[in-house]
């Protein structure tokens, strides 16, 4: 069962551990992107974020707990800014637009996304469903865009192509962050959007040439 892991902190202040946490993932980003988990040490992850090894272990028991905390919070900030798609439109151009926001959220947030999938094969058995789950709730926005289409009649494809289009799309998202040391050099991010979106889009519509000529 996908639950919350609860990170235990000596610290009763809500309102500083969220402080303390938030410095933590900021510093802990640069370092798992810079030396990976393994080799960072939280006497590092202490020093990035501007307080003692003491200070840490206040808010932290391990150093799991610090991966944790960075996917969770990037998980979160990026479905905080998808919600404010327009979900219930179910127009292509609302689909198009929305494919637009995310690669954007994508290429701002290049760092933490390149992290998380880096790092987040380390978390345990008991926190790495939470996170996982985390990411079908985001591709279940797409799922909603794409569905919506169909019902409008903007869109005529199959309950299992709208779920794979919407795995195509969360994919294709994450791909300049994997790739952008390579994208970058023929493209902006702009020009991959545009790119991106036409591919997606003839797509759909080769596949439903095909299906109206029996092939």
């Amino acid at each position: 069962m996908a639950v919350k892991r609860e990170i235990q902190a000596s610290v009763k202040d809500e309102q500083l551990v969220e402080k303390r946490r938030n410095q933590m993932i900021r510093g802990a980003v640069s370092l798992f992107k810079e030396k990976g988990f393994h080799r960072t040490t939280t006497r590092e992850i202490a020093r990035a974020a501007g307080f003692s090894i003491g200070t840490l272990y206040e808010y932290i028991r391990t150093k799991e707990d610090v991966l944790f905390l960075v996917c969770d919070s990037i998980y979160e900030q990026v479905r905080k800014r998808l919600s404010s798609m327009d979900l219930e439109k179910g127009t292509l151009e609302s689909l198009k637009l929305g494919i637009g926001h995310y690669f954007r959220i994508i290429d701002e947030m290049q760092d933490e996304v390149l992290v998380m999938y880096q790092e987040a094969k380390v978390l345990s058995n008991e926190a790495l469903p939470y996170v996982l789950k985390k990411e079908l709730e985001m591709v279940g926005m797409f799922e909603k865009l794409i569905s919506r289409c169909v019902e409008n009649g903007e869109l005529d494809i199959s309950h299992e192509h709208q779920q794979l289009l919407a795995h195509n799309i969360f994919v294709q998202g994450q791909m300049w962050g994997f790739r952008r040391w390579a994208l970058k050099k023929t493209c902006s991010i702009d020009d991959y959007i545009r790119l991106q979106t036409d591919l997606l889009f003839s797509g759909i519509k080769g596949f439903k040439t095909q299906v109206e000529v029996g092939g």
